[in-house]
């Protein structure tokens, strides 16, 4: 059994339930990542995906300019977009569980938590290079 501990990845931006999805934006942008996971008062509370900040924004079908998004995002809380409860997973399960669990909640990615601790994440993509990398039976 290979465990999610090794498919992983160990650093972890997170951001703040009070955040806007302005701050949401520009993290996904800068760190290229699709998922980020929502703490309040150091307390894992939710999972933001880059699907959450494309519902709520409104120049995909409005047209509207890049400044008018950034004002509109700003005012916009990480806490009424984000998925909650967020679905986790412990570092010593397996790769396997992590991507049954992924497929059956149709969710792209599972915060890694040891003792209610975030210690990494697993995304869909770190699973498809874990299985893409087994030997063909």
């Amino acid at each position: 059994m290979v465990a999610v501990r090794s498919v992983m990845k160990k650093k972890v931006v997170r951001i703040s339930a009070d955040d806007t999805l302005w701050i949401v934006k520009e993290i996904m942008d800068l760190a290229h990542v699709r998922h980020l996971p929502v703490v309040a008062k150091g307390e894992l509370v939710g999972v933001v995906s880059q699907r959450d900040l494309m519902r709520a924004s409104l120049s995909n079908v409005m047209g509207i300019s890049a400044e008018e998004q950034k004002v509109f995002l700003e005012g916009v809380k990480i806490a009424e977009v984000m998925s909650t409860p967020p679905r986790t997973i412990g570092p010593e399960r397996s790769v396997q569980e992590a991507a049954r669990a992924m497929a059956e909640y149709k969710i792209g990615c599972l915060p890694v938590v040891d003792a209610k601790e975030i210690v990494g994440i697993v995304t869909e993509t770190d699973l498809l290079h874990y299985f893409a990398s087994l030997p063909a039976r």
